[in-house]
């Protein structure tokens, strides 16, 4: 896909892809989360409500995790390219790590939560965190001991869709970075940006379960193929 040169709209979606690069142990990869844990247990409301030790513990272990790794080239270049692009970008994220944040990015919409954010179930408000949640501490607003994750589980409803769904219907491009294809709704993101006349762009270690639906797809390791990718948008605009 040669790319236009009149851009002027870019959004991204991001996944465990673009983190793996990092360490950080993905879903659905051989040895991934998914075969350690089963979903039903450690992702859905149901598993919370039946185990609440279970999944407050995994939800500590991977926020602790998150001190032992540090953003990959591939972060650094979405810093770049939100510092430098003249147009509106959208930078959507289905991880709930902050590699995106520590990287230099500023403005990252997290549709899936964040684990260094917490939510009471008892006043409903958000707030930052970075501790353990097992001990049951209380909410710092309401003081309520009833936080949980602030991570959107299977049979949640992802946030600000309507924001993401305004952004792809007036988008030049969409792009594409780790992500399976196989997790409604980001899913189907890219067939909501074509059909709206967007060029669309898949960069992935491997062909996504929605590869087809691309105009473009580049296979290879995050780290290698979005400085490369960052690099050629800029480059295309200054010349």
């Amino acid at each position: 896909m040669a790319l236009m040169p009149d851009i002027q709209s870019i959004v991204i979606l991001t996944g465990a892809g673009i983190s793996a690069e990092s360490g950080i142990d993905t879903f659905r990869s051989a040895g991934g989360l998914w075969e350690q844990h089963k979903v039903e247990d450690v992702a859905t409301p149901e598993g919370f409500a039946r185990d609440p030790d279970l999944v407050l513990g995994f939800y500590d272990m991977r926020r602790e995790a998150l001190s032992k790794v540090e953003p990959n080239p591939a972060h650094r270049a979405l810093a770049k390219l939100e510092r430098e692009f003249a147009g509106e970008l959208l930078l959507v994220t289905q991880n709930v790590d902050d590699l995106h944040e520590r990287g230099g990015v500023e403005d990252v919409l997290h549709m899936h939560g964040q684990l260094k954010s917490a939510l009471c179930l008892s006043c409903e408000i958000r707030s930052p965190w970075d501790r353990t949640m097992f001990d049951r501490p209380p909410c710092p607003v309401c003081k309520a001991p009833s936080l949980r994750p602030d991570v959107v589980w299977f049979g949640e409803m992802p946030y600000q869709m309507d924001r993401i769904y305004a952004s792809l219907l007036t988008a030049d491009l969409f792009v594409s970075i780790g992500t399976s294809g196989a997790v409604y709704p980001a899913a189907g993101f890219v067939q909501e940006a074509r059909a709206a006349g967007a060029k669309t762009l898949e960069l992935n270690l491997e062909p996504s379960e929605g590869s087809h639906h691309f105009h473009e797809a580049r296979h290879g390791p995050a780290g290698d193929l979005v400085p490369q990718w960052v690099d050629e948008v800029l480059g295309g605009e200054t010349g």
